[in-house]
């Protein structure tokens, strides 16, 4: 290792070594799955809305995560998956955001087995929630810096890849729960395509999903991106897709099996391969 990337990675190792001692928690009661079970992971991207007009059956008979927004579509009913997961201090600093409260609505209202994964930091702001569904907190906590540091944090649950986006401890909780195959859908992740920058130079960033988003919403994502600069959110975007490769070398150490099987997903990590035909409900 050269001088340079030594002390590099000593800086960052000892930076996460400071975050798991003062955010990370003991996270106990994860589900555990069937060996070599199967788990679809759910992305929230446009593309999500063919897989459920035309395998919803595949949706149906697998076990199955959603995330984010996903509880607020209609579909989310017939879907019914057995996990959810949140990571954005939106969904529980939101005050009276109308997203969050139809969200956290829905949530009270599933009358069917679900385990709720959420940031440990906020175990204690989860609203009350019907007894059908079980939360389960995880360490939102992003680990870099040496290789064996990285992997002892991941494999003790105390920390994962930077966790830009929902669909990495999305798929970090999968692995944790030892699923033996996950295969993510609705990942399109082309933020890119969105971009544009105005006349006043501010960057717009329209992220469409498979459900439509209310006027508020849009309201909300504009307000957000009204401070930020182009290279802010191209170093995100940097950031997101390098996590992706560092969950893959975890998931081949332990020997998961992750597939992308989104439709022109810009996710370039994973292998690609179609939701599988056959059910497999655990």
């Amino acid at each position: 290792m050269k001088t340079g990337a030594f002390f590099s990675d000593l800086g960052a190792s000892l930076k996460s070594i400071v975050k798991i001692a003062a955010v990370s928690r003991r996270c106990g009661g994860m589900p555990e799955a069937k060996p070599g079970s199967r788990l679809i992971v759910m992305g929230n991207g446009p593309s999500l809305s063919a897989v459920i007009e035309n395998d919803m059956d595949v949706l149906t008979g697998n076990t199955t995560m959603a995330v984010n927004f996903a509880a607020n579509a209609p579909v989310f009913n017939t879907i019914r998956p057995r996990f959810y997961i949140l990571a954005d201090p939106l969904f529980f600093n939101g005050g009276d955001h109308e997203n969050v409260r139809n969200l956290w609505q829905a949530l009270s209202s599933v009358d069917w087995g679900m385990t709720l994964f959420i940031p440990a930091e906020y175990r204690n702001k989860t609203p009350r929630l019907s007894n059908s569904v079980s939360v389960c907190c995880y360490n939102f906590v992003g680990i870099e810096g040496f290789s064996w540091l990285r992997h002892a944090a991941y494999s003790a649950r105390r920390g994962m890849p930077r966790p830009r986006n929902v669909l990495i401890p999305a798929i970090m909780t999968g692995i944790w729960m030892g699923f033996g195959e996950i295969y993510i859908t609705g990942a399109d992740h082309s933020w890119t395509k969105t971009l544009e920058v105005d006349d006043d130079n501010t960057v717009v960033s329209v992220q469409p999903h498979f459900y439509s988003d209310s006027s508020s919403e849009h309201s909300r994502v504009k307000s957000l991106y009204k401070s930020i600069r182009l290279h802010e959110i191209m170093y995100s975007f940097y950031v997101a897709f390098k996590s992706y490769f560092e969950v893959e070398r975890f998931a081949n150490r332990v020997g998961v099996k992750i597939y992308n099987s989104t439709k022109g997903s810009f996710i370039d990590a994973f292998e690609r391969k179609s939701l599988p035909s056959t059910q497999h409900n655990d």
